[in-house]
């Protein structure tokens, strides 16, 4: 009798299934590292949206009246909307002021601060 070298049909089977699983987990792991840097991203770019309308209140020189304002911005070529809400606290001389950005209807950042009186 003759004795064959090679693999079986059973070998190449369980090889090829352990090279499939291999590479679904590195795309898992791709999508995943995307998916963070756009998150990371957007989160900066808020940071900054957020803090140009933190920064506006500041140098308008008076306590900033209580209320809710919504404003428009535009970083790095894309859309944010800014929703600023100005409460007031116990002492008469200082308000809390919440600004959260949205990139369209989601959520990506909100920053507070308190204001007092100049």
């Amino acid at each position: 009798m003759k004795c064959e070298r090679g693999f079986t049909l059973i070998e190449v089977l369980v090889a090829l299934g352990i090279v499939a699983i291999a590479l679904v987990a590195g795309l898992q792991a791709t999508a995943a590292l995307s998916n963070n840097a756009q998150r990371q991203s957007s989160v900066l770019l808020a940071q900054v949206c957020a803090e140009n309308e933190l920064v506006r209140l500041r140098l308008v020189g008076q306590l900033p009246s209580v209320g809710e304002s919504d404003a428009a911005c535009q970083q790095a070529g894309r859309d944010f909307n800014v929703h600023v809400r100005v409460a007031p606290t116990p002492n008469p001389s200082f308000r809390r002021i919440d600004a959260q950005v949205f990139e369209g209807a989601s959520p990506v950042l909100r920053l507070s601060t308190i204001q007092g009186r100049y």
